[in-house]
């Protein structure tokens, strides 16, 4: 299925779908709901915006992926170099595990090389970006605006002096409009009414794992709602609570073999 998988620059008339998909890729999996859809919008309109090694991915006239690189600076007492950073790199939850997000980061990584790109910084997940390249930002002397330095905070170095890679990372001021949520209330009128569920207090950061709903039992296979799929999954080794039908839970979908729950969590929007 995958070779028909398109890489392209993003067009106009792709606005609302890529809008839409970003959106599905991201709700609940940080906090209740979403931003990332709004940070797109935000990024279109940025003189930071690097539409140049920016991409789409495509397969069979759908958009199922997306990643959007902006400016971005590392401050070194008085030296400012210029470099990039990306977010948010997108897939169409359904079709995870098809190595969409790497063929995007794969290509849109040697456009920023071709491109002269000094280096390329974000902080995401900490067991994903590795596998291209990206160091944690500790190993090279690179932190966060305010200083610290933590496992998500990684950076791919492009040039041929690595030395010049190191400072504080600043993103473009224009990520500070995420801050509307007048703005994104409105934008979220043209889309789709999803269900958002809250875990815990604050940031949730549930990597590698997803959230979903049990539709229905038989035996020990739970049949889990996740988007449009019903993935059957088992129960994890411990886990203290056995779902029942309607159970909010926490699985690990194991694209090519058994998934498992391994948590029933309560939606404290809904508690």
């Amino acid at each position: 299925m995958m070779n028909h998988l398109i890489i392209r620059p993003e067009r106009p008339e792709d606005y609302k779908a890529t809008e839409l998909m970003t959106m599905r890729s991201f709700w609940n999996k940080y906090w209740p709901g979403c931003t990332e859809h709004f940070l797109i919008r935000i990024i279109r309109e940025s003189d930071d915006y690097l539409p140049e090694i920016s991409r789409i991915a495509e397969l069979d006239g759908r958009i199922v992926g997306a990643v959007y690189y902006t400016r971005a600076w590392l401050v070194d007492g008085d030296v400012r170099q210029e470099i990039a950073t990306f977010g948010p790199l997108a897939v169409e939850p359904t079709l995870e595990g098809n190595d969409i997000g790497g063929a995007l980061m794969r290509e849109t990584i040697k456009l920023a090389k071709e491109a002269g790109v000094a280096a390329i910084a974000l902080m995401g997940e900490p067991n994903y970006y590795p596998r291209f390249g990206f160091r944690r930002g500790a190993e090279i002397g690179i932190t966060d605006a305010e200083g610290n330095t933590f496992d998500a905070l990684m950076c791919l170095p492009l040039c041929d002096d690595v030395s010049v890679i190191k400072g504080r990372l600043i993103e473009s001021a224009d990520v500070d409009k995420l801050e509307d949520q007048d703005r994104l209330d409105e934008i979220n009128k043209e889309f789709p009414v999803y269900r958002k569920v809250k875990v815990q207090e604050g940031f949730m950061q549930i990597f590698e794992q997803h959230l979903g709903v049990v539709e229905t039992i038989n035996g020990d296979i739970y049949y889990v709602r996740y988007w449009e799929l019903l993935i059957p999954a088992k129960l994890s080794e411990g886990l203290s609570e056995k779902p029942s039908v309607g159970s909010d839970v926490q699985f690990r979908w194991n694209h090519k073999g058994e998934s498992t729950i391994t948590k029933v969590i309560r939606n404290l929007l809904e508690s």
